[in-house]
C-alpha cells in the first residue's frame, strides 16, 4: 500500500479521535498601530527571545489539526527539544497510532518513524516528511514559531513581519509565505515569560492549529 495513503487513513483515526479537542473560537485583541506601544511590545518581544534564548531544552503537549488540500485530522502532539535535537510525536489516543519524527536543526536530515514498511530516513527532513504525508510545513521554523519566535535562520524572503495586539503579545507574524496567528497566550509564571497557547499557521491550501496544554523548560 502507498505509505501517503496509510498516513491519511490514519489522519482519519485522528480526526475521529480528535475533533472533540478543538474547543471554541478565542477572540483575539485588535492589533496595535500607535508607535510608542509598539515599541513597548517589542522590547517586551526582546525579553522573552532572550530569556528563551537560554533554555534550549524545552518541551510541550497538546493538540494538533493539520489540514493540507482539504485532507487531514487532529491528534495528540508530543515536543521535545533538546538543543538542536528534536522528537516530535503524533499519535490518535483511540486507535493508538502514531508516529515520531525526528531530526538535528544543524542538519537536514530526519527520520520519520510509524509508517507502514518501516522508518523512513531522508537528507531532508522537509521532503521526506512531505512525500510520505503530503504535509508541506516548515518543520524547522516551527521550533521557533511554537514558542511565539520569528525564524532568524530564514532570510531568503527578507526579515519576518510582525504585528503586536492591544495586550502587547505578538498577533501574528509573516515569514516564508505562511502567516502564524497568535490566538491565545499562557500569562507569564514566575521567571518565565508569557507562552503562546493556541496557533494557526496557514499558507496557500495548508493550514496547521496547535492548541498546547502545557509548556515545560528545563534550567539553563
Amino acid at each position: 500500500m502507498n505509505i501517503r495513503v496509510v498516513w491519511l487513513a490514519g489522519l482519519a483515526a485522528l480526526s475521529m479521535a480528535g475533533c472533540a479537542s478543538r474547543g471554541p473560537a478565542v477572540a483575539t485583541s485588535p492589533v496595535l498601530s500607535d508607535p510608542e506601544a509598539i515599541a513597548a511590545a517589542q522590547a517586551t518581544q526582546a525579553t522573552r527571545e532572550a530569556w528563551l534564548a537560554g533554555r534550549g531544552d524545552w518541551s510541550f503537549e497538546g493538540r494538533v489539526a493539520v489540514n493540507a488540500q482539504g485532507k487531514g485530522g487532529n491528534g495528540r502532539i508530543d515536543w521535545r527539544q533538546q538543543g538542536d535535537a528534536y522528537q516530535v510525536a503524533l499519535s490518535a489516543p483511540v486507535t493508538r497510532q502514531s508516529w515520531r519524527l525526528s531530526g538535528d536543526l544543524h542538519s537536514d536530515a530526519g527520520r520519520l518513524e510509524g509508517l507502514e514498511g518501516g522508518p523512513r530516513e531522508g537528507d531532508d527532513v522537509e521532503l521526506l516528511l512531505k512525500e510520505a504525508t503530503g504535509w508541506d510545513i516548515p518543520l524547522q521554523s516551527l521550533v521557533r514559531w511554537t514558542r511565539g519566535l520569528a525564524d532568524a535562520e530564514y532570510r531568503s524572503d527578507g526579515p519576518a513581519q510582525l504585528e503586536y495586539a492591544t495586550d502587547g503579545r505578538l498577533r501574528s507574524l509573516r515569514q516564508q509565505g505562511w502567516r502564524v496567528d497568535f490566538m491565545d497566550w499562557f500569562p507569564p509564571e514566575g521567571e518565565r515569560p508569557a507562552m503562546p497557547r493556541r496557533i494557526e499557521a496557514a499558507r496557500d491550501g495548508a493550514k496547521v492549529r496547535l492548541v498546547v496544554d502545557q509548556w515545560d523548560f528545563e534550567s539553563p
